[in-house]
């Protein structure tokens, strides 16, 4: 049997994923792991606000995100674990989400040029309708200065992947041209901490098993 014929899964319990995010799909999948992913949509943009006049840490309001993620699809899924997963930027104690459009990434880039920067990535496992777990990552990254052409250019380059995370960049693509530094775990920098999530499958039985005719 080859890798193929193989999956890591948990005996008679599925994982659900309350993300359709294609980046931490690819992760999951490429671990190995037997899993559903599901949208689980939430106003991410009220809940961060709210969580900021209310004094909360970016800490608090990526884990709060995350688990607000993972218990709207538990509740659909009580059979299930399920992980959510949320990931803000934070630079100089600003926070700093997915921009709305070209001119908010820009404008990010302007920001963010020539200083750290720091990833809050946050993962929760529900259970049967409870928090179980979370863990929570905190990456430091450095863009390197940026001239206003380089900005113009590297955001024509990219197109609307510019907006699919913080900081309009990929590290795995065309983010390497304008990132100086990197201090973390790159999975957590690609928005979700799988080392620690797989520790914890383990811990509830998370096993290699082979694959049955017909899945």
């Amino acid at each position: 049997m080859t890798a193929r014929d193989h999956h890591w899964a948990l005996p008679h319990r599925p994982i659900f994923l309350a993300s359709t995010s294609p980046t931490r799909r690819k992760m999951i999948a490429d671990a190995g792991l037997r899993f559903d992913a599901i949208a689980a949509p939430i106003d991410e943009e009220a809940i961060r606000i709210a969580g900021t006049a209310e004094g909360l840490s970016a800490i608090d309001i990526a884990i709060l995100l995350a688990e607000m993620k993972a218990a709207r699809l538990a509740m659909q899924k009580p059979e299930g674990l399920v992980i959510g997963c949320d990931q803000i930027l934070l630079c100089e104690e600003e926070i700093f989400a997915k921009p709305a459009d070209i001119d908010s990434a820009h404008s990010q880039l302007q920001h963010l040029a020539g200083k750290d920067h720091i990833l809050v990535t946050a993962a929760v496992i529900f259970d049967k309708g409870q928090r179980i777990w979370h863990h929570c990552a905190m990456p430091k990254l450095r863009i390197r200065s940026l001239s206003e052409a380089e900005i113009t250019a590297y955001l024509d380059a990219l197109g609307p992947a510019a907006l699919a995370s913080p900081g309009s960049y990929q590290i795995e693509g065309l983010g390497a041209q304008i990132l100086q530094k990197i201090d973390g775990d790159p999975y957590s920098i690609l928005g979700m901490p799988l080392l620690e999530i797989l520790q914890f499958l383990r811990e509830h039985g998370l096993g290699c098993m082979p694959e049955k005719d017909g899945q």
